[in-house]
């Protein structure tokens, strides 16, 4: 016997929380809001699905036109759907994360007249969003935090060669907490998968540090244990 579904108001939902890092500071995509509700407001960029398209490929929709940014390596991490989220109705939302290098990125520009504009914010002096994107941010901050301890993300956010200085910027801001410079320094080397470059940065106004890369091969031929970092 065929059972017949249920109907059912819901309405699906993307939201992006895309984590940059630069200057020293962990920073997060955000965009103001152009139309009700929230007008205004600062939100992570997100928006409706389309009936005739996947999750997926509305997300890669929805992060370009509010945005600008296109073809970045997103992966879902949470579903929120808390039955008053949305003063509209019932909207379920499905949260996508990424980790970008933001040198070398294009120009943030919206091509939607949803976003009055696209920018990077610091994630140390965020404000309250829009919606219960503050929630969705906690979220996937603290995915990129449990990652860290298991998995190489550090360098998806350093430019290519980089300063021991910056790696151990980076953990902190992510930590939330100062770290030891000379154990963090110690354990990082002691990994094996950092290559010390016959560079030098260029342009400082102090003394330069030495450059290094990540060694990807290397890490993934030798690397067993979790990346924990002793205070």
């Amino acid at each position: 016997m065929e059972v017949k579904l249920p109907e059912f108001d819901s309405v699906f939902s993307i939201d992006c929380v895309i984590f940059g890092f630069e200057a020293g500071e962990l920073k997060i995509l955000l965009i103001e809001r152009n139309e009700e509700p929230f007008k205004d407001w600062l939100a992570l960029p997100g928006y409706i699905v389309e009936q005739n398209e996947s999750i997926d490929t509305a997300a890669e929709r929805i992060l370009y036109e509010l945005t600008g940014l296109r073809d970045l390596h997103m992966e879902q991490f949470h579903t929120f759907g808390e039955v008053n989220r949305h003063p509209q109705g019932r909207v379920i939302t499905v949260a996508y994360y990424a980790l970008i290098r933001i040198n070398g990125q294009k120009e943030l520009r919206p091509v939607t007249q949803y976003a009055k504009k696209a920018f990077w914010h610091p994630v140390s002096e965020l404000p309250k969003l829009a919606f219960d994107h503050s929630e969705i941010f906690k979220t996937g901050f603290n995915k990129i935090r449990r990652r860290l301890s298991y998995q190489p993300i550090a360098f998806e956010l350093l430019p290519e060669k980089f300063t021991l200085t910056q790696l151990q910027m980076l953990y902190e801001a992510i930590l939330s907490k100062k770290l030891d410079k000379r154990n963090f320094r110690k354990k990082m080397l002691s990994y094996g998968f950092l290559k010390e470059l016959d560079e030098k940065q260029k342009g400082v106004s102090y003394r330069a540090a030495k450059l290094y890369k990540f060694d990807k091969r290397k890490y993934t031929k030798i690397f067993q244990s979790e990346l924990t970092v002793e205070v």
